[in-house]
């Protein structure tokens, strides 16, 4: 099987990523829980994260804070966004490989934002694993089967995943 995803490392200017990356570790961006990574999950596996909805277009609106992220935005060529969303992978003893999953059933392109390095990532369908880099974009087709992880070696991994035609 093969793969089609493309990373592109130093993703945003410098001076655009640490305002980024700080507001993203701050007090001021609210996450919420959500207790299954995916509609996958078995019910008896504990895998968890936060996650903050930047956009959703099955929900309509921005959040307050989608100005944050449009430096972002501006910078990925699309048709449409229809889901952007924080997602916060708190820290475990060991790394976890969550349940794989096709973001929705319908042929689309995802990227993923890393906003910190650490020792997680996100495993693509035919099992590379793309290590989360701090201001590294992924890009790939999330209707194929892929999986984040959990991090062992930073307080939580955090990226921003974009949802696009």
């Amino acid at each position: 099987m093969k793969d089609t995803y493309k990373i592109i490392d130093n993703f945003l200017e410098k001076e655009k990523f640490k305002t980024l990356q700080d507001f993203m570790f701050s007090r001021e961006l609210p996450w919420f829980y959500t207790s299954n990574l995916n509609t996958n999950q078995n019910k008896k596996i504990l895998h968890s994260y936060f996650e903050h909805h930047f956009y959703n277009s099955a929900q309509g609106g921005n959040s307050p804070f989608f100005n944050l992220i449009t430096p972002l935005l501006e910078k990925v060529e699309h048709k449409i966004f229809f889901r952007i969303k924080g997602n916060l992978y708190p820290r475990t003893n060991e790394l976890e490989t969550h349940t794989s999953h096709c973001d929705f059933p319908w042929k689309h392109k995802a990227c993923i934002f890393s906003i910190n390095t650490c020792d997680g990532g996100t495993i693509l369908e035919n099992g590379k694993k793309i290590e989360s880099v701090e201001n590294r974009m992924l890009f790939f087709e999330a209707h194929k089967p892929h999986s984040s992880t959990s991090t062992t070696d930073a307080k939580a991994r955090i990226n921003i995943n974009i949802n696009y035609f």
